[in-house]
This record gives C-alpha cells, structure tokens and sequence, in this order.
C-alpha cells in the first residue's frame, strides 16, 4: 500500500449525500477536526486509530496502522485500528476509489502528526525540558541527554483526552525517517483467517438473532400475484411470512427452518419479456437516448481524419460483469425499541445508514451501522441490499433477523458491472505517427450506491417503483481519454439513463473498458504503422514516468522489438499452439497510478482455448508504504482480470437473467493462474496513490495484444472465449 505526502480531503460525520465526482464517492463527508476523533490512547499502551474506511480484503487496515505507528515512534504492534463503525469512526464515505490511503492515510498520518507535536509539550512540562530537548522512542518522550529522564505516552494520557483539533501544520516524518513505511509488514488479519478465528459476517451472531430468507421474484420485471402462508403454515420454529408488495421473506428460529420455509411458500409471480437478452443486447444499447457529455475536444478532429494517410475504425465491447464474491452476501438488522444496529460488509457505512433509516422509520441519529467483513466485492454488489433486507424483516418481527442470500441470488439480484460500447476512429500519417483519435463510449450510470432507501432493492419491490437514480451519471468517463499526446483529438461520453439490467461500481468502473478500447486500438495502429508496439507507444507518451514504467515492463519481460503480429502463422494444421505477446499501459484516472502490463499466452488452434502463461506488470503508485502489500493488490488485480477477460459474462434471456451459478457464470481456476512478475517503481518524493484498482485496468488490452501478435486475429468483444477466438481467427463462422 502507499502512503500520501499531502493533506487530507475533509471526512467527517453525516450520512452524506450525492457528488457528481467519483472521486469524491472516495471520501465524501463532513470535515471532523477533532483529534480524538482519530486518535486514543488506552492506559495499557495500546493506540486506537478510528478510520471511515473498511477492510475490503485489501490490506489497508495492516496499511494504516503502519502510518500511525511510525508517525508516532510506536510498534507497531501497539496500533489497533477501529473501522467502519458510525458510533465510533469519523464519516469517511465508501470504501472506494483506490482512495483509502491517499485519503484515511492522509488524515491519521497529520492526526498522529498532530498528537506528537501535543504529547512532546505535555512531555516538556512533565519533565521540566524544553521542547528541543526532548526525543520519541518506542511510546515515550526522554531527554535526549538524560534518557533516565522520561515518560510513557500511556503516563502521559493517563486517560485523558487531547481536546484539540488537527490543525494541518504538524511537522510531518520526512521518508528518509520512516521505520515502517516501505517496510513488507505482515497484513495483521491474516493469522486470524488461517486458522479460523477471523468473524466475517456469515459467522457472526447476536443474542436472540432470528433467521430470514428471501422468496424473490424470477426476473428483475416479474410481479407478485399470490402468496398461499397456509403452505407453510405447519412447519416448526416458523415466525412469520413477510410480504409487502413483491416484497416476500420468511423469518424462523433456526437457519434450516428459515430455508426450508422459503423452498416450501407457494409464491405465484407473473413474468415479463422486457430484457433484449444477450444476443441483441448491444444494438439495444445503441438505440436506446443518451445524454452526451464531450469529455475534451481540441478541434479539427474530422478535418485530420479525413486528411490521414490510413484511418482506423473499430467498435469494442464488454457484457454485463457480476462481482461475483465467493460467499452470497449477508447482514443482521437489529430494528427495535425506536433503535436500530445493522451489521453489514457495507464499503460505507455512513451513507447506507442514511438510507437504512428512511427504511427502518427511525432517524439516522438511532441508527448505527458496524462494518463486519464479508466475502469481499471490490464494488457495490448485494451486501448493501441484504443490509435493507434484514432492517425489513426485524422491523416486522422486532428482533434481531440475520438474512443470508442464495447464490442464485446474488448472480441475479446484485448490482452489475455495467454493460459498454467503445467506438474509436484514428488516423496516421506517412510517418506512423497518430494525427487525430475520436473516442466515443455509450455506458450506463456506474454509480448507484445507497444513500436513500428508494435505491435500495427492498424498497423498490416493496413499493414497485424503479430504484431513485442519482443526481449526477458517472464512471464511464474513467479512463476514456488517454494520456497519448496526440495533436488532435476529441472524447465522449454517451450516457444511457435507462438500462436493461441493474448496474453500479465494480472495480475500476469505466477504466477498465476504456483502458481494453484505447490500448487495443493503439496495438491496432502501431500494426497499421508496422511498428514495434512499445516503440508506438513510446512515440505518443512525452511524460518521463510513464516512459519508466513502459521501459521497466519490457525490461522484466525480456521484450524484444519486432511489429505485430508475428508472421508466418498458418491455421490449417492440427494440433497446433502458437504464443503470442502484448502489452497495454494506463494511469489510472489519468492522474493516479501508472501500470504496464505485458501478458504472454498461448492459443490452441483447434480448441480455441487461451492459455495465460505469464504477466509481467510494472507499477508506479509514488510513495509505496508496504512493498507486499502492494504486489498483493497487483496479483488480485491481474488474476480477477484475466477472469473478466477471458471468462466472465452475465446471461440473461428475455425474462431473467440465467447465468446464476459458477457453471454457467464461471471464473478462473487455480490451475489457469499465470506466472506473475512485479516491478514496483518507488518514488518517495511524490505523493502516493492507491494500488487497489490501476493494474485491473490494462490486463484485457494486454491479452486481446497479444491473442493478436499470436494469430492476427483481432478480438473486440470480451470474454475472449474458445467460441469468439476460433470465430476470430476463422475456424467457425
């Protein structure tokens, strides 16, 4: 993980409200100055950092605890970190972003700044020294020249509290004193989940805890027309059938009570035929109305491209994506006595605990939402909805109602990455060079967290009203310009209001269909031009770090300069497996990260089968806190990338959607997993940027570059399965 060299955002506690950036989704809040708000210092030594952000399975929890505690000279053992807790931490918005260190770490980094310059004057006054006197050591102020002479920070506190604000001007460590930071320190929770001790939410359970199921409705569209309680009416430990509007839920004593009574309810539904399903889903995007938003134009783009030497056309798209965590998604609602506590795997507490309000009838100062960690979404995927779907069933029964959600379920009820249509128009000229790039993207909204409970799922089967959009459409736009300097060039958004399936964020948002489009097309016109694709890149890119971190890529690959694709492929013979290598390079929101990523496959002609072999990725996120840290979010990134690309794509027909299990919406298997290289570029003078989501976005490129230099067949529609491979290459028509 990294660790910022600026000021944080403002955080603070409300339940939030809508932004039209994504990157203020990040951190969205009310700004809280009050140091004891970040900070407190328990008699036995131990420290407590309070923190708005959530442990998603990233790290930064491990991350953050390594900024306090060398900040403040302690071990870091001595740091415990408390996140995620509207009773207890500031309003730091979502988890979301790659924005927890560069802004969580930011503000724990100057409040326990701000804690040092306060525990040195009560060390100072305690040990009758002047300040210049004075030196921080493992938890205690000493005088330097008489280190008899000292104090414990625990001495110090004695339970006391700071009562002062983070004033922003503490002196801050330079990185040449860092202990920690840049340090590979061991992530703290992993121990815990080696051997079982780790609570995630599925294991969690509170005294007089109920149980609810769910019965939903067969397609997104379906009505409810029956519900027949008598089916059920016999069953033991039975509490009650829920049903409001298409809303239906059981509650029992027990877990298997609770699913036996779902399995059993007699529900009738009556279905509609509104999806264009998979086959037209595309040309349904295009002609559905879209609000266009011209990201950068510098004019004259159409005058360039009529006038290139050779122009380029091609369309790209990518499906629907489910996040797909390994365990459905659960909560417990406890909705009683004009109060309510819900324990969720949210990546926002403060925001959804505005929304569960509206839904419990209660106000937001009686509600506290508690962040337990779930199976992990990298997004916005059921886990907000199972929240509201326990409030509603503790609401009607008055007790504790844990909600756990099939598989099924959450394949067809969570919010999906969204659908995209990426349209781009290049020319060059005599010399190879690019003379003008028209980039266009029609997508939907990525953006569609909670913070009223008419975006919540309950409430829209509950009232039968489609899900409140927000104020403000965003995410596609991420990633769609490049950071290229091409002299003449012009990026568009086309929003789509309506949409056939549920979407919000997914890791990356637009980046990663953005970033497959831009750097495919590039790997298209560098063979246009007949150059070496890195060398074609290089050309377009004056940016010194972006050229180090393309350089640093090829130099671990052992990339050697040659156009694509390679020649001399023949297709006709059997058994047949020819390699293939490509590369694809981002910064991230065009100000963050940097990645290349350079993939080495191998495709068998007859199967169509695309085998991963290696992934060489070279990053540069600035200021770099925990080296295996990092490399842990570049593995993931690359692994669930490669399953996105190769694998990943929700089917759904006219009715419903049908890919609702791990056969037919399967994933990467362990035994598909590549080789990965890392080569991590440190750069302690600047400001760090999140790891958590750039190198998602290069990986499709990457793979469709080098499906390309393998057998000159380009792919522009993701998966890049067996089917689409041997129809690209022309085996199938």
């Amino acid at each position: 993980m990294s660790d910022p060299r600026e000021r944080p955002a403002s955080t603070g506690t409300n339940s939030g409200a809508s932004s039209g950036s994504g990157r203020a989704e990040a951190f969205r809040g009310q700004l809280t100055r009050q140091l004891d708000d970040w900070l407190r210092f328990e008699p036995d030594g131990t420290i407590l950092a309070f923190s708005g952000k959530v442990e998603l399975g990233t790290g930064v929890r491990t991350a953050l605890a390594q900024i306090v505690a060398d900040e403040l000279d302690v071990p870091f053992e001595h740091v415990q970190m408390v996140m995620g807790d509207t009773a207890r931490t500031p309003n730091e918005g979502f988890t979301a972003g790659s924005m927890t260190i560069h802004s969580s770490g930011a503000a724990l980094r100057n409040a326990a700044a701000e804690a040092r310059r306060a525990l040195l004057e009560l060390a100072a006054e305690r040990l009758d020294a002047n300040l210049d006197e004075l030196e921080m050591r493992d938890a205690a102020v000493l005088v330097s020249h008489d280190p008899a002479r000292a104090v414990s920070y625990a001495g110090l506190m004695a339970g006391r509290r700071f009562e002062r604000e983070v004033t922003g001007d503490a002196p801050l460590k330079r990185p040449e004193q860092y202990r920690l930071v840049g340090a590979s320190v061991a992530r703290v929770e992993i121990p815990q989940i080696v051997t079982g001790q780790h609570v995630f939410i599925q294991d969690l359970a509170v005294p007089g805890m109920l149980h609810g199921r769910l019965v939903r409705p067969p397609g997104p569209a379906a009505r409810l027309v029956s519900v027949d309680e008598a089916s059920v009416s016999d069953l033991p430990g039975l509490v009650k059938v829920v049903r409001l509007g298409n809303f239906v839920g059981v509650v029992a004593e027990r877990e298997e009570q609770a699913i036996r009574a779902a399995e059993r309810l007699a529900v009738r539904w009556e279905e509609t035929n509104d999806l264009p399903g998979n086959q037209g889903l595309f040309d349904h995007l295009r002609q559905l109305p879209a609000q266009e938003r011209i990201l950068l134009d510098t004019g004259g783009v159409d005058t360039r491209l009529d006038q290139a030497v050779q122009r380029l056309h091609a369309v790209y798209e990518q499906p629907y994506h489910a996040h797909a965590s390994l365990g459905p998604s659960c909560a417990i609602a406890d909705v009683s006595n004009g109060q309510a506590t819900i324990w969720a795997p949210t990546a926002g507490p403060y925001p959804l605990r505005g929304a569960l309000a509206q839904l419990a009838g209660v106000p937001v100062e009686a509600v506290r939402v508690i962040n337990v960690e779930g199976a992990g979404s990298y997004g916005h995927n059921g886990a907000d909805d199972v929240a509201a779907d326990a409030v509603v069933l503790s609401r009607e029964v008055g007790r504790p109602v844990r909600v756990q959600w099939t598989r099924e379920q959450e394949f067809t009820w969570e919010p999906k990455a969204p659908a995209g249509i990426m349209q781009v128009d290049g020319g060059l000229d005599r010399n190879g060079q690019v003379v003008a790039w028209d980039y266009q993207i029609w997508s939907p909204t990525h953006a569609s967290r909670a913070f009223m409970a008419s975006q919540l799922l309950a409430e829209t089967l509950i009232t039968g009203r489609a899900a409140q959009s927000g104020r403000f459409a965003f995410g596609a736009e991420r990633n769609a310009p490049t950071n290229y300097a091409f002299p003449c060039q012009r990026v568009t958004v086309h929003y789509l209001p309506d949409r056939p399936l549920r979407t919000s964020a997914f890791r990356s948002l637009g980046g990663t269909e953005n970033t497959f489009a831009n750097e495919s097309f590039m790997d298209e016109l560098a063979a246009a031009a007949q150059i070496d694709p890195i060398e074609f890149r290089l050309r377009h890119l004056p940016d010194p770090r972006s050229q180090a971190v393309i350089r640093a890529a090829a130099s671990r690959a052992g990339w050697d300069p040659r156009p694509s694709p390679q020649g001399g492929h023949s297709h006709s013979h059997s058994n047949q497996v020819i390699s293939g290598r490509g590369i694809a390079y981002a910064q991230y929101e065009n100000d963050q990260a940097l990645v290349a990523a350079i993939v080495f496959l191998q495709v068998d002609l007859i199967s169509g089968e695309v085998r991963i072999q290696r992934v060489v990725v070279a990053h540069d996120c600035g200021l770099i806190i925990n080296p295996d840290g990092v490399k842990n979010q570049i593995e993931g990134n690359v692994i669930q990338s490669l399953s996105r690309a190769l694998k990943e794509e929700v089917r759904f027909d006219q009715a419903r959607i049908t890919s609702v299990d791990w056969e037919s919406y399967p994933i990467l298997k362990f035994s598909e997993a590549p080789e990965i290289e890392i080569a991590l570029i440190d750069r302690p003078d600047l400001p760090a940027v999140g790891a958590g989501e750039p190198s998602m976005v290069t990986t499709a490129a990457a793979v469709a570059n080098a499906i390309f230099d393998a057998t000159g067949a380009r792919l522009r529609r993701q998966p890049f399965t067996p089917e689409r491979v041997k129809a690209g290459i022309g085996l199938i028509s």
